[in-house]
């Protein structure tokens, strides 16, 4: 099955618009607005729906962290000379000290990601130009408008290669990258919008320089893309349903659970605030820390 055939929303077992009467428009969402509906509706209300939006808390260090190595790596292509130990100079310039225990912690992590960053490089091609850095991808099936953001694409013997980084404390497996929705709609979108054959994907963890990846197959693709419509089908109804009743609307029941206590939303949400105690700004970069990271921070 060619998974452009589900992109397209042909062969995805929706019968067309009728051409009497007017269709619904576009239903736009990324891969992590439609993981936000999936873990926790009532966070993907107070997200996406709730107005005025509801203040978040501050950013935590491992998404400082995340940002400037992602930067760096984006930014390591524009250079004129692209030598590995470039990365170091281009992690000061994207750090920023927020999230961090103290001034000592962040510097502490600043020189681990600098060392991280350069070795990582070590091992990429300066030459190998990618087809795609930071590229935003989309496609439309059925009712369905996705939009998403590649870190890196690779054009590997005349085929697409979608690259994700990843900067946690834990290192992903090949099974993270076959189950990964955001991966697949990624490969989905690029072999749409470049007519190119995209069947693999993968997760580079920069800290400790692991690569793992995984073949789909046009079949896989194709039902991940029908993943994400019954997910989008699901929040649509339940927008609608906001769009009525509003924070009345009983279609987005909180999921109490570990997740909880890295919700940047939390403080708005009884629920959440009883399943457990709040983590530190700095808890995702404590190497003693027994936790389990929310999917939507690592994206």
């Amino acid at each position: 099955m060619d998974p452009g055939s589900v992109v397209e929303g042909v062969g995805a077992g929706q019968a067309a618009l009728p051409l009497t009467g007017v269709p619904e428009p576009l239903w736009a969402a990324s891969p992590s607005k439609l993981l936000a509906f999936l873990d926790c509706p009532r966070r993907y209300r107070l997200q996406y729906l709730d107005r005025p939006s509801p203040e978040k808390r501050r950013q935590r260090a491992h998404t400082s962290v995340g940002n400037a190595v992602h930067h760096a790596l984006r930014d390591w292509w524009d250079l004129p000379e692209r030598r590995p130990d470039a990365g170091a100079g281009l992690v000061d310039r994207a750090w920023i000290d927020v999230g961090f225990r103290d001034a000592a912690q962040s510097a502490q992590w600043r020189g681990r990601m600098r060392e991280a960053v350069t070795g990582y490089l070590a091992d990429v091609d300066p030459a190998r130009q990618p087809v795609g850095v930071e590229r935003t991808v989309s496609f439309v099936s059925g009712e369905l408008r996705l939009t998403g953001r590649v870190d890196r694409l690779d054009d590997r013997d005349g085929e697409l290669v979608v690259v994700d980084y990843k900067t946690s404390r834990v290192v992903p497996t090949a099974d993270d990258a076959r189950t990964s929705l955001p991966l697949a709609l990624y490969a989905a979108a690029v072999w749409k919008m470049f007519r190119r054959r995209t069947l693999r994907v993968e997760l580079h963890h920069v800290p400790s320089g692991t690569v793992v990846g995984h073949e789909h197959t046009p079949e896989s693709l194709a039902r991940k893309v029908e993943q994400a419509r019954s997910i989008a089908r699901d929040a649509r109804r339940a927008d609608r349903d906001h769009a009525e009743k509003g924070a009345d609307s009983e279609l987005f029941p909180p999921r109490p659970g570990p997740l909880c206590g890295w919700c940047d939303l939390r403080a708005h949400c009884p629920e959440g605030q009883l399943a457990g105690p709040e983590k530190s700004d700095w808890a995702a970069l404590d190497d003693a820390d027994d936790r389990k990271e929310p999917r939507w921070t690592s994206e």
